[in-house]
């Protein structure tokens, strides 16, 4: 198995147009760097500020750290088959790039949907908040979508590894996906499309009913506080001047309000931030 080699060609860009391998190569170079920068500034901004440490953003470290993972897993050998001719990959090379790409994206999904949640409590149930997301659940929920997301990839590459491969195999992708693999399998591979169907339906459905569902009560709960509070009070004209000034409020106020929320919801990013840009002044 080892011997076996897997060409992975992008014929239908730098084959056909030479002319775009220089462009491609520097478009996906700054698509990376951006991605690594971001990503990983997030993760230790989050890690050195103690006012981000909560839920949200013990989340959305996880989560950035997660997209740096899988774009990384991807992104410098695509670079590499762009910038050089010879553009094989071991077969284990190839299995271990789509192993950890599967881990990761798996994960991603369910953290979204956890993320979800973690709204849903926040806004639907604020006065049992610190009970329902303490640190201990948001702990596992995290080491849960882990888990998941290495048991699909490791059930997915098994049943890959079992599949006969035979001498040069071309992959037409830019890396080791796993439709890529069965297509170029020298047997049939129904069984893993099969699985492959189970797996992807189940993880998608589940994660979409999870964020449906939690953006859904939350659109009920404001709903029924705004109508409880514009058509819940006696018919008189007085209550007629406050259902208007409520209106008001709510179509005019609350929307130029909205970013100056956002705003200062943010303001310990940017303060952070605004610490790390002033210590590497004064560095110099």
């Amino acid at each position: 198995m080892g011997r076996i080699l897997f060409k992975i060609t992008m014929n239908l860009l730098i084959s056909y147009h030479p002319e775009l391998q220089i462009p491609l190569f520097l478009i996906f170079l700054a698509i990376y760097s951006v991605t690594v920068v971001g990503n990983i500034g997030m993760i230790v901004i989050i890690k050195i500020n103690p006012k981000l440490h909560t839920p949200m953003y013990f989340f959305l470290s996880h989560l950035s750290f997660v997209d740096f993972c899988y774009s990384s897993i991807v992104a410098p050998k695509t670079l590499v088959n762009i910038a050089i001719e010879d553009r094989t990959i071991s077969f284990t090379g190839c299995v271990a790039q789509f192993f950890f790409f599967c881990i990761f994206v798996v994960t991603e999904s369910f953290l979204l949907a956890v993320m979800a949640y973690h709204r849903f409590v926040a806004i639907c149930n604020p006065l049992l908040y610190t009970v329902a997301m303490s640190q201990k659940l948001c702990v596992m929920l995290v080491v849960g979508s882990y888990a998941w997301g290495v048991t699909c990839s490791l059930i997915l590459t098994c049943s890959a590894i079992k599949l006969p491969f035979k001498g040069f195999n071309t992959i037409n992708h830019f890396f080791c996906e796993f439709s890529s693999l069965l297509s170029v399998s020298c047997s049939d591979n129904y069984l893993n499309q099969l699985l492959l169907f189970v797996f992807a339906t189940f993880n998608e459905v589940s994660t979409l009913l999870i964020i449906l569902m939690s953006y859904v009560f939350i659109i009920v709960i404001i709903l029924k506080i705004t109508i409880l509070f514009l058509y819940c009070v006696p018919d008189s004209q007085n209550s007629r001047h406050k259902v208007k000034v409520a209106s008001m409020f709510y179509t005019m106020v609350i929307p130029m309000l909205k970013p100056l929320i956002y705003t200062l919801r943010n303001k310990d990013v940017k303060d952070t931030v605004s610490k790390i840009m002033d210590t590497k002044i004064f560095s110099y």
